[in-house]
């Protein structure tokens, strides 16, 4: 006979609530898509949960001149409705609207996105790099603010005392790509992820997502593309660059093996700058004329 569990659910109306719950071992609950399938994956649910759906703050998007600030709460297709048309957001629009499919959307947050440990085709994440994001958390000891790349890269740690509350991004971005190869078209995990962004300062910010454990800033393209400035936003070229300075570590799964998800990243790169340059930002006056015309 199976041994009965008794299991804790606390609906938390305030961040003070969450941390208490938290700090007598409950484990956090979003919008659940995630955790609620740690069956099929040979993981126990949790025996104490927080629920943050019930706190206001973190269900809300608020857009202002200089920086956007999104509750970990927020749902993909909200994030995707809230930015819609906004120059520079392009390829975070994308990642929200093209994640999973349109029933998980309407409930995963952000927040879970960002959080599920074991989960590397996460969408938002490379998104969230391009946009150079800082992460907001509530901790035993009082918020904390982190760059995403550092909140990735520890989030083990951190998550074990804290909890994202919300997401902060300036607003410097002239425009953006996502691009994500799935094995079919609807609900399944993309075999490789690419996002793109240029900043006013006519930098090109590059993360990869899905091929590692971990979504991370595709720094040595970054560097060359860069360095190559005068063909660096033609698509081919672009795809040449990368091909060069692929140094990822491809990780094996059900899905695609290690060295398939290496290998379409240049096309992938390609794809995303070709995406870049037909965005309307680049027909805005303020853009550098030597990046207009470039080939697609």
């Amino acid at each position: 006979m199976a041994t009965s569990v008794e299991r804790s659910f606390t609906a938390a109306s305030t961040i003070e609530e969450a941390l208490a719950a938290r700090r007598r071992g409950a484990a956090v609950l979003a919008g659940g898509t995630w955790m609620m399938r740690d069956p099929r994956r040979g993981v126990e649910l949790p025996e104490a949960v927080v629920a943050l759906h019930r706190i206001p703050a973190l269900s809300k998007v608020e857009i202002g001149s200089d920086h956007v600030v999104i509750g970990a709460a927020v749902t993909h297709a909200v994030v995707g409705r809230a930015l819609h048309g906004a120059a520079g957001f392009e390829g975070l629009v994308a990642a929200a609207e093209n994640a999973a499919n349109p029933g998980i959307r309407k409930v995963a947050t952000v927040g879970g996105n960002l959080c599920a440990l074991d989960f590397a085709a996460a969408d938002l994440a490379p998104a969230l790099l391009v946009c150079e994001a800082a992460v907001e958390l509530e901790t035993f000891e009082g918020p904390k603010l982190l760059g995403i790349s550092d909140f990735l890269k520890d989030r083990h740690t951190l998550l074990a005392e804290a909890i994202v509350t919300r997401i902060h991004l300036r607003r410097d971005l002239v425009a953006s790509a996502h691009i994500r190869l799935p094995l079919r078209k609807a609900g399944d995990y993309p075999v490789a992820i690419v996002s793109l962004a240029v900043d006013k300062d006519k930098r090109c910010r590059i993360a990869v997502g899905s091929v590692e454990p971990v979504a991370r800033r595709w720094t040595a393209l970054e560097q060359a593309m860069a360095a190559d400035s005068a063909s660096a936003f033609d698509p081919e070229r672009a795809a040449g660059l990368a091909l060069e300075h692929n140094d990822f570590q491809g990780r094996d799964g059900k899905e695609a093996e290690g060295w398939y998800r290496r290998q379409v990243l240049p096309p992938l790169v390609k794809r995303g700058v070709a995406a870049l340059l037909k965005t309307g930002a680049w027909h805005d006056r303020d853009i550098p004329a030597e990046w207009r015309g470039l080939p697609l």
